[in-house]
């Protein structure tokens, strides 16, 4: 099964889909499922939203530096009733510094979770990408937080749901130090992940798909196939390796991911102020 949709297949639903989901994120006002719009199985209509969504950004001078992987839990992967993971795209401006601050308001329902980022040296066109092309391509990595976000009301989600919203994408953040592939292995770190001091999530780099070379490798080979390979540059976000935990409005958190050092990111602490402008598009 191919993970999008040819252009000539963008129907009004998926049209109707797309516009729900670019409202919900400029207005701050989440929209309902879009699965009742595409159907509760049809992940090649998902990925036509995504797809068009992701045009749509572009258009408007939005410029993509990379890809996210998501569900590389099984245990999510059962909850969502699906064998494997997906991926969305990384803009420019969803990139929040290193112990910066996310503004209130520019999320709807953010959640974070830590997670190793790839930068990648080489390109990866390979149809059927192998771990020793991964490992070629890397330049380094760093550890990252991802905050999620849903654009469909109180994370009511299925797999159409979450493809459809670029992968449940909102902002990230990277660590600032790059560490070689030749001095970490990434299936045997150890993270752990705070909110104000106290640790709210753990786990290993074996939790994402065994580790997160393996899902990186499936990420070249799905793109490669689509004639959309990752390149040179690009930053992939690999998946969590541990669970995601909800975010407020001036909650600090803070991961350590051994080998990769530590990551920061803050949330504005008066979220009453939020405007739409602050969203992102």
């Amino acid at each position: 099964m191919s993970s999008t949709a040819p252009a000539e297949a963008v129907t009004a639903e998926i049209v109707k889909a797309a516009d729900a989901l670019l409202d919900a994120a400029r207005s701050g006002a989440a929209c309902p499922p879009v699965r009742s719009l595409l159907g509760d199985t049809d992940i090649e209509s998902a990925y036509a939203v995504q797809r068009l969504n992701i045009q749509r950004g572009q258009a408007t001078g939005r410029r993509i530096v990379g890809r996210k992987i998501g569900l590389t839990s099984a245990a999510v992967q059962s909850q969502l009733g699906v064998d494997q993971p997906d991926f969305g795209a990384l803009f420019a401006d969803m990139e929040v510094p290193q112990g910066g601050t996310v503004p209130s308001g520019a999320l709807l329902q953010p959640k974070v979770e830590a997670e190793v980022a790839l930068v990648l040296g080489r390109d990866l066109p390979q149809r059927v990408c192998t771990l020793v092309d991964v490992l070629r391509a890397v330049d380094f990595a760093l550890p990252a937080l991802e905050i999620v976000d849903s654009r469909i009301a109180d994370w009511d989600i299925s797999i159409v749901d979450t493809v459809a919203d670029n992968a449940s994408c909102g902002l990230y953040v990277l660590g600032g130090t790059p560490v070689p592939l030749t001095q970490v292995d990434l299936r045997a770190v150890e993270m752990s992940m705070s909110r104000d001091g106290a640790v709210v999530s753990e786990g290993t780099g074996a939790a994402c798909l065994g580790s997160p070379l393996n899902a990186t490798v499936w990420l070249a080979s799905v793109l490669a196939g689509l004639g959309d390979p990752l390149r040179a540059g690009d930053v992939v976000l690999t998946g969590a390796l541990g669970p995601m935990v909800p975010a407020q409005a001036g909650d600090t958190f803070e991961a350590d991911i051994s080998g990769l050092g530590g990551v920061l990111v803050r949330f504005a602490p008066d979220a009453t102020e939020a405007t739409s402008s602050d969203r992102r598009p």
